[in-house]
C-alpha cells in the first residue's frame, strides 16, 4: 500500500500539492470512487485508479537500455556536464532512476538505467561475475603476451590486481588493433587502464553488451528505449 500522492506524483501528475488539488475537485478515481484525501493509501498493483477519467499505468520500475554518447556524464547530477538522466524524458525522470555502474564520459555504447537499487547491486557485485564485453580499437597491435596478461590479471598504476579478463583479437597490424575485452569488475578508466599496464593506448571505447544483454543497434547514440519483459527477467536471473 502507497499514498496516492505518492504514487501519482512519481507518475508525473504534479507535485503532491498539485496532486491534493486534483483530490479535492473529484478528479481522482479509485475502484469507481472518488477519493478526496490523497494521503489516502490505495494498493497501485491491484486497484483501478484514474485521473481526469483516464486509466493509469502504475509501475514501481523503469529499466531503460541507453546507447550512451561521448561527452556525457554516467551520473543522476553533475555541476558542469551533461549527465545520461538529463537525456531522458520528464516522464522517466520523475521515477529518479541511476546508471547501473558507469561509462566513462568519452566511453560510448550499452549503459543501463533503472531506479531498482536490488538488480543495480546484483549486475554491478563483482561476487557475482556478470560479464561486461567492449569493442575497443588500440594505437599499437595487441600481442598473445598481452592476451595472457589480461588471463591472469592486470594490475593498474594504483596496485590494484584486476581480476581475469579475457581478450580478444579482431584484427591487428602495424597501425594498431581492433578487440573484444571482456571484464566482470568497473574499476575507474579500468580498460583504459588495464591497455596501458602493457604499454598501449585504448583511442576508442564502446560498450556492446552487459550480462545477457546486447547493445540493440537500432538505437542511436543519444535514445534509449525500455527493456523488454524478456530482457528484463533475463537481468534478473543473473
Amino acid at each position: 500500500m502507497e499514498r496516492l500522492d505518492k504514487i501519482l506524483a512519481n507518475l508525473g501528475y504534479g507535485s503532491r500539492k498539485e496532486v491534493k488539488a486534483l483530490c479535492r475537485k473529484g478528479e481522482v478515481v479509485v475502484d469507481g470512487t472518488p477519493v478526496k484525501d490523497s494521503a489516502e493509501k490505495v494498493d497501485p498493483v491491484n486497484s483501478t485508479i484514474e485521473v481526469k477519467g483516464e486509466k493509469i499505468n502504475y509501475r514501481k520500475f523503469i529499466y531503460l537500455m541507453m546507447n550512451k554518447p561521448d561527452g556525457v556524464v554516467s551520473a543522476t547530477f553533475d555541476n558542469y556536464d551533461e549527465t545520461v538522466i538529463d537525456l531522458l524524458d520528464p516522464e522517466y525522470q520523475v521515477f529518479e532512476p541511476f546508471p547501473i555502474g558507469r561509462l566513462d564520459k568519452d566511453t560510448v555504447g550499452l549503459l543501463l538505467i533503472t531506479n531498482d537499487g536490488e538488480l543495480n547491486h546484483k549486475l554491478i557485485a563483482p561476487k557475482n561475475h556478470v560479464d561486461k564485453v567492449y569493442y575497443a580499437e588500440i594505437n599499437k597491435p595487441v600481442e598473445e603476451s598481452d592476451i595472457e596478461k589480461f588471463k591472469k590479471g592486470i594490475t593498474l598504476d594504483d596496485g590494484y590486481l584486476c581480476m581475469p579478463a579475457k581478450l580478444e583479437v579482431i584484427n591487428s597490424d602495424e597501425n594498431g588493433s581492433s578487440v573484444h575485452v571482456t571484464i566482470q569488475e568497473g574499476k575507474f578508466h579500468q580498460v583504459k587502464r588495464m591497455f596501458e599496464a602493457v604499454d598501449k593506448s585504448v583511442v576508442y571505447l564502446r560498450r556492446i553488451s552487459f550480462g545477457p544483454l546486447k547493445l540493440d543497434e537500432t538505437i542511436e547514440e543519444g535514445n534509449f528505449r525500455e527493456l523488454t519483459e524478456e530482457e528484463i527477467e533475463l537481468l534478473k536471473n543473473v
